[in-house]
């Protein structure tokens, strides 16, 4: 799904509107080997602070479900880059796992993350993704024990999404040694590819995890942070995936 070193942006779809998240997307893509894009949730217990805020705000403004997929179809127009969808188990089976994943497919997604949907209870997801050609994406915590990380890592079509630390997302000052370590457990473990997210936000950060074996570095809270503080947030997005990227020599 992604090149080897990759950066991989998070944005929150509709945070703050449908039409600056494809203003942002646009803007990350040329430096981006996969984009993931968060679907807004009333709920979103896997994250922290600066994340739960784009949630909150993109419903506020009254955004839907549909909307994601009018943004991916939008996007579709101008690029490529691999998009997934990332988002929790209760917009899935309210919509329908078939229906959900047939407009995600529909609209242009590559693959689907659903942060609270355990491989153990996937199966009907798991079948829908698989008629539909979408990649699936599952997480493993640095706590996953060995047999366990084989299951996710079987049932992942696309890559497996490290979790680099306890606790949500979040921008870090600096990483924990069991990120590394985990990373390093996972390379002897896992067939798939491998990105690491939670907590990541410098560039140092990245470089360090791909050192330490990953093929990707999932990058969210930092960025959704200065799209919330930026008065110019397109082109400060711009910039900072570049850096993070390491093609800010390039600009």
């Amino acid at each position: 799904m992604f090149e080897k070193g990759s950066l991989i942006p998070y944005l929150t779809a509709g945070d703050p509107s449908v039409e600056k998240t494809l203003e942002f997307l646009l803007a990350v893509e040329e430096f981006a080997g996969l984009i993931e894009l968060g679907i807004p949730f009333s709920d979103p217990m896997a994250d922290g602070k600066t994340i739960q805020e784009s949630h909150y705000r993109a419903l506020r403004n009254g955004f839907k479900l549909d909307d994601t997929f009018r943004i991916l179809r939008e996007f579709r127009r101008h690029s490529s880059t691999p998009v997934i969808l990332m988002t929790y188990y209760n917009p899935v089976f309210r919509t329908g796992v078939k229906k959900f994943l047939g407009e995600a497919k529909a609209s242009g997604a590559d693959g689907i993350l659903v942060v609270d949907l355990p491989v153990s209870h996937a199966g009907e997801f798991l079948d829908a993704a698989k008629e539909e050609g979408l990649k699936t994406v599952f997480l493993a915590a640095p706590n996953t024990p060995d047999e366990r990380l084989r299951e996710i890592d079987k049932a992942s079509t696309g890559f497996v999404y490290l979790i680099s630390l306890y606790g949500t997302t979040g921008a870090r000052d600096r990483l924990p040694e069991t990120a590394f370590e985990f990373v390093r457990r996972a390379r002897k473990i896992c067939n798939n590819k491998l990105a690491v997210g939670f907590g990541v936000s410098r560039r140092e950060q990245v470089e360090e995890l791909l050192k330490a074996g990953a093929d990707g570095v999932v990058v969210g809270s930092a960025l959704i942070e200065l799209i919330s503080r930026s008065e110019n947030p397109v082109e400060e997005l711009r910039r900072k995936v570049a850096e993070l990227s390491g093609y800010s020599r390039a600009l």
